[in-house]
């Protein structure tokens, strides 16, 4: 039963969002920890082992919570699950492309999906931020902590190179490095 829920969850959100695997993490951390599978720690850290591992994120994420779940095969019905929507998209819009590729409706209908992808990609940022860097609520005492500021230390010095146009892989990198060597040896 386990592996039709996987694969029923994770059709939906493949089916009802659109662009990209950073709009799906509100929907991905929605179900993920309503279902109990996991909390928001571990989808956390999920999110970043997939933001760190080639492929797409949505599919990443989806493959390490159906393994998480339902080991293999949930990982196969997960991913499935996520990828068969897109799939059956891109084929009826590959059909049928040169009949809408001008028409007005369309074209509004994606003019109206742009605002909503920066606000889920928006709610996205805020959620996992706030799992980061407050993970037990947001009080006077998460700032008191060592390991807030280590954390702020290592987000700005990755905002900076990212402004800096610099290359993700050195930024994860670079970010990896240092949040091993605060948590040998500062935390």
């Amino acid at each position: 039963m386990i592996y039709l829920e996987l694969l029923w969850t994770f059709f939906k959100i493949g089916a009802f969002t659109f662009g990209g695997g950073y709009v799906m993490v509100p929907l991905i951390q929605a179900e993920v920890t309503s279902h109990g599978w996991m909390d928001a720690t571990s989808l956390v850290n999920f999110i970043a082992v997939s933001e760190s591992t080639p492929g797409p994120l949505a599919v990443n994420i989806a493959t390490y919570v159906g393994a998480e779940v339902g080991g293999i095969f949930g990982a196969v019905c997960a991913t499935f699950g996520v990828v068969f929507p897109a799939f059956l998209i891109i084929l009826i819009v590959a059909k049928c492309y040169e009949k809408f590729k001008t028409s007005k409706i369309v074209r509004g209908c994606m003019a109206g999906l742009k605002p909503a992808v920066v606000g889920l990609i928006g709610t996205a940022v805020v959620s996992v931020g706030r799992t980061v860097f407050f993970p037990d609520g947001i009080s006077f005492s998460a700032f008191s902590t060592l390991s807030f500021y280590v954390m702020a230390v290592i987000f700005l010095i990755s905002l900076v190179l990212a402004l800096k146009k610099k290359s993700p892989i050195l930024i994860i990198c670079i970010s990896a490095v240092l949040g091993i060597l605060a948590g040998y040896f500062v935390l």
